[in-house]
């Protein structure tokens, strides 16, 4: 053998001893996804049929960012949730795969896993799961059929793979793709606002965020003006700044409804024109605000309440006693409410890499 076939033989052994024998195979060995919240918030109940691991954790962010779940592959969940507008749309409506407007205003993605009276505005989603396949398959929205989803998914080894590490094997399905984007968006929380810091006696507030603070949380009095706050709390109270309810709050008369809202859902008149009342945490970054996006900012939002209310069949009697007079409050007032609800933004939430692409 000279050296030149010596050489060249050299080289086909040190090619072929760096070939693997057999293909590695992911690995499914899940570890408990460790869930961090205040204890103020209290238990978030999670399904106990779909515990938190690391693994599907991982899995349900790669689904919100893929853009492979849409008909064209140009759009993802992440589209129309943005981390730096608190998992929301900054446009009015969001715009689908096929150029079309939804119908609402994409609502935030945090703090869900307390959730328990349903999802979207109207609630006709009962669980976060069932809501996650619901955007993939309307036809404003990314316009897919899980079939086809499942098929693009199968195709991808990064998929096969996590699924394998998530679940146990490498079949896919819509279920567990459901399964795995509940993970995901139940560890979306937001808890460490200014007004957190706070409570927690490591902020302060400035004289215009405290005023506004005590006006947030006092009651409408009509009988004695002076005395008389923004009674915020009613609808927007406990450590979510939210109630859980589906309420009418006065956007518009009975001939001026276009959006029965959770009625048709329910098939009840009593819920016309009623939606879910939004968490005010992040608020200064999820504008446009209410269900249809109609007012473009927290002052337009104030006033509404302080002198803008509209008196309808279904209007919540919370506010409905605001109708005739308003809130009582001077402009300093309602700058000093917007301040305060400024301090509700929490930069961590808005910048962790954790919800991150």
């Amino acid at each position: 053998m000279n050296k030149i076939t010596l050489f060249i033989a050299m080289v086909f052994i040190m090619l072929t001893s760096c070939e693997p024998d057999e293909k590695v195979s992911a690995v499914y060995d899940p570890t408990p996804y460790s869930f961090v919240y205040p204890e103020s918030f209290g238990d978030p109940g999670l399904p106990s049929d779909n515990l938190l691991t690391r693994e599907g954790v991982k899995l349900g962010k790669m689904l919100f960012y893929e853009k492979s779940l849409s008909k064209n592959g140009k759009q993802a969940c992440a589209g129309c949730h943005l981390q730096t507008t608190g998992f929301s749309d900054q446009n009015q409506f969001s715009l689908g795969v096929d150029g079309l407007p939804g119908k609402r205003q994409a609502m935030p993605i945090f703090n869900l896993a307390w959730r328990q009276s349903g999802f979207f505005w109207d609630g006709r989603a009962a669980t976060l799961r069932e809501q996650s396949l619901l955007p993939i398959q309307d036809p404003l929205e990314m316009h897919e059929t899980l079939e086809n989803v499942v098929k693009k998914l199968k195709k991808n080894p990064k998929f096969t793979d996590q699924f394998i590490r998530a679940f146990g094997n490498e079949e896919i399905t819509s279920e567990k793709i459901s399964l795995a984007l509940e993970q995901f968006m139940m560890t979306i929380v937001s808890f460490d606002s200014k007004y957190d810091q706070f409570l927690a006696g490591k902020a302060t507030l400035t004289e215009s965020e405290e005023r506004g603070r005590k006006l947030f949380f006092t009651e409408y009095n009509p009988f004695f003006p002076e005395l008389s706050g923004a009674d915020c709390a009613h609808c927007h109270s406990g450590p979510n700044f939210e109630n859980g309810e589906f309420m009418n709050n006065g956007l518009d008369t009975d001939a001026a409804f276009t959006d029965l809202g959770r009625e048709d859902v329910t098939k009840n008149i009593a819920d016309r024109a009623t939606f879910l009342i939004p968490s005010l945490r992040n608020i200064a970054q999820t504008a446009p605000y209410m269900h249809d996006g109609r007012f473009k900012t927290l002052e337009e939002v104030i006033d509404h309440y302080h002198s803008g209310v509209k008196m309808s069949s279904t209007v919540s009697p919370l506010i409905a006693p605001t109708i005739a007079r308003g809130l009582f409050l001077d402009d300093q007032e309602k700058k000093d409410l917007v301040d305060f609800l400024k301090t509700l933004s929490d930069q961590k939430f808005l910048t962790n890499p954790a919800y991150a692409e």
